[in-house]
């Protein structure tokens, strides 16, 4: 989340500018109390799972140690850190468990390229988060990307079913051979599918699955999944950049999850992060944690009923936790309801033309079911009318591959034109409002007339995050 907040007070002269920012008593909105409804999911440490908070009463820095014997690491054999990966494993129902300190996304690219040996094709969600392009790019792999279902009056890619997934894999396959597959559930605003049958689709197939459930609590596993990645801050009671990977099956190759680990992680993992994968995944599985999880589950209940007893349209989704606004159906703009929210104290966590998202966490915000949806029917009030217009699905084919090599492209001299007139060229960097950092076109992609002409309404739709220009290839 990077939008600013304003109206924080200005720090004393010489004293840091972040050191103010994260000091509580001296970020102070003009609005007076916030309603922080963002991530990370333990709302500024309210709801961090006991033990984590109980560690970070301890003299600050006690705990920020090396590897030390006894300690270990995520790679170690030995040590503290392994056997805290091997409980939370057989707590998971996984064969194996890595910590990581890079986030979800750090895990990501490491399970990828553990996956793929370089030069071959995998393939990958439209909705797939940037951190696996990067992954690509750093394992010379060969992205195949498949379009998901549209939903047209809310604007937002759907979770594809068992059919739509076997229609994909016989098109990819038809182009050559892969060597993975990745999908994505449940999605940033907590759409989710029942994985198990897409599981069979894709075992069926002879490839190994790697699923993002960055915003998910692991059901992937007892799907079949082969790697499941989890964010302990998203989902979790968990400190941010703490996440885990977890491993199972015949088709999983731990010592080359070891390898791209090794690769791709830090040499002096933090402590504390690692702390906080472990007792973030302990917390959730905990009696405690499932109490905390009804008691937050009671809250959003009763906060989606008077929403609706307000007349205020929300999506469904399978989240609980992840309120999502139907600001399209209000007749607004959702990052221009984000906007006046915002000066109301209102802080959401993910912003789009058709929806706004909501985090509710584990330990909800006091009140939350009362104010928030006062401030929704306010909003709807002072900016809402008509519904928009529905949205139209970006014309893409059902599976597509970029003509120039990705990191190739990415590298590539480039020149800067309107997207009036990149029709017919070569994308030279992804276009990719944020959040929450899904790519609209990858680099080595040819925007063709149809798709410069949808981005340019993109571009309208996401004032501010999307450049009227694109960056192409110079030829």
């Amino acid at each position: 989340m990077i939008r600013s907040i304003r109206g924080a007070l200005t720090p004393a002269p010489n004293r840091s500018q972040l050191v103010s920012a994260l000091t509580p008593r001296l970020f102070v909105p003009a609005w007076g109390r916030s309603l922080a409804l963002h991530l990370p999911a333990h709302g500024r440490g309210r709801g961090l799972a006991p033990e984590l908070a109980a560690l970070l009463r301890q003299p600050p820095g006690s705990w920020d140690l090396p590897e030390l014997p006894g300690f270990g690491g995520p790679l170690e054999p030995d040590g503290a850190v392994a056997q805290a990966q091997a409980a939370c494993a057989a707590l998971l129902g996984a064969e194996h468990c890595w910590f990581g300190v890079n986030g979800a996304s750090g895990l990501l690219q490491a399970a990828l390229l553990a996956l793929a040996p370089p030069g071959s094709r995998v393939l990958l969600p439209r909705n797939l988060h940037r951190s696996l392009l990067h992954g690509c790019v750093l394992g010379q792999l060969r992205p195949v990307l498949f379009n998901l279902p549209f939903d047209g009056a809310s604007g937002l890619w759907q979770p594809p079913d068992a059919a739509w997934l076997e229609r994909v894999l016989a098109a990819a396959l038809a182009g050559g051979p892969l060597a993975a597959v990745v999908l994505v559930s449940p999605s940033y605003q907590g759409m989710a599918v029942d994985l198990s049958p897409l599981v069979a689709v894709v075992h069926g197939a002879g490839l190994p699955l790697l699923v993002d459930q960055a915003h998910g609590r692991g059901e992937a596993l007892a799907a079949g999944a082969d790697l499941v990645v989890l964010s302990c801050q998203k989902a979790g009671a968990g400190l941010a950049q703490s996440a885990a990977l977890l491993g199972q099956g015949p088709r999983l190759d731990g010592a080359a999850i070891a390898r791209s680990l090794l690769w791709l992680q830090t040499s002096s993992p933090s402590a504390l992060l690692l702390a906080s994968s472990e007792v973030a995944l302990r917390h959730g599985s905990s009696e405690a944690g499932h109490r905390r999880r009804r008691r937050a589950e009671a809250v959003a209940a009763r906060l989606r009923r008077r929403c609706a007893a307000l007349g205020l349209p929300l999506l469904a989704n399978h989240d609980p936790l992840r309120l999502v606004l139907h600001t399209a159906a209000a007749g607004i703009n959702g990052l221009e309801a984000d906007t006046w929210l915002l000066a109301r104290g209102v802080i959401a966590e993910l912003p789009e033309p058709g929806t706004l998202t909501f985090c509710l966490g584990e330990l909800p915000p006091p009140g939350v079911a009362r104010r928030l949806p006062r401030a929704l029917a306010a909003l709807v009030q002072a900016l809402g009318g008509d519904p928009l217009p529905p949205f139209s699905a970006p014309p893409l084919p059902l599976v597509a591959e970029p003509e120039l090599a990705l990191g190739r492209a990415w590298r590539a001299p480039s020149r800067s034109l309107p997207l009036d007139q990149a029709a017919g060229q070569l994308a030279a960097e992804p276009l990719c409002p944020y959040p929450p950092g899904i790519p609209l076109v990858v680099p080595g992609e040819r925007i063709d007339a149809a798709r410069a002409a949808w981005l340019a309404g993109q571009a309208r739709l996401w004032p501010g995050q999307i450049a009227d220009t694109v960056k192409v290839v110079a030829s």
